[in-house]
């Protein structure tokens, strides 16, 4: 997989990868039982990649607006332990999560889909769309993925982070 050259110069300085859920590590949908529960669809690939980079000491977390029992397993199942729900000011979460974790902006990839995410991307060294994004965010973004949402777009951005810094993975572990 080919990578602009600035892009993978950005990607090489990242130490926290912090995605959304809704619409990027899903499709967006929100499903519902009869009985009123709510069900996700994540994908595969994208829980691989975010386990490699987990485990290769690449911080990872989940900045949401909803609140989700779903995304706290998910999350759970991968290492991912930084996990915020019901986060409708998301710049406030992300400055006191890269104050925690002693990273500036620089060192930090945001993968994003709609306007609520915009303020995080306007401060971070690596602002990430997925394919089917708002607008506004497809224009906002240092990095549009070729893929949707919940369709890879997440794998996608762990592959170009771990081309960019030498990352390899040796499957000896990690969940999908």
């Amino acid at each position: 997989m080919a990578f602009d050259e600035k892009i993978t110069a950005l990607a090489s300085q990242i130490k926290l990868v912090i995605f959304d859920v809704d619409g990027v590590l899903t499709d967006g949908g929100l499903y519902f039982t009869d009985d009123g529960r709510e069900i996700k669809k994540f994908n595969v690939k994208d829980g691989l990649g975010i386990s490699i980079l987990v485990k290769k000491g690449i911080e990872v977390a989940v900045i949401t607006g909803r609140n989700s029992v779903i995304v706290a397993e998910r999350m759970k199942s991968l290492g991912v332990n930084h996990v915020y729900q019901g986060r409708m000011n998301k710049l406030e979460t992300y400055e006191n999560l890269k104050k925690a974790l002693q990273i500036a902006d620089e060192q930090v990839a945001f993968v994003g889909d709609d306007i609520i995410d915009l303020p995080i991307m306007k401060h971070c060294g690596l602002s990430v769309a997925v394919a089917d994004a708002h607008d506004e965010v497809l224009n906002q973004a240092n990095l549009v993925l070729s893929k949707c949402g919940g369709a890879g777009a997440a794998r996608e951005l762990c592959d170009l982070i771990m081309h960019s810094q030498g990352i390899t993975h040796d499957f000896t572990g990690g969940q999908q």
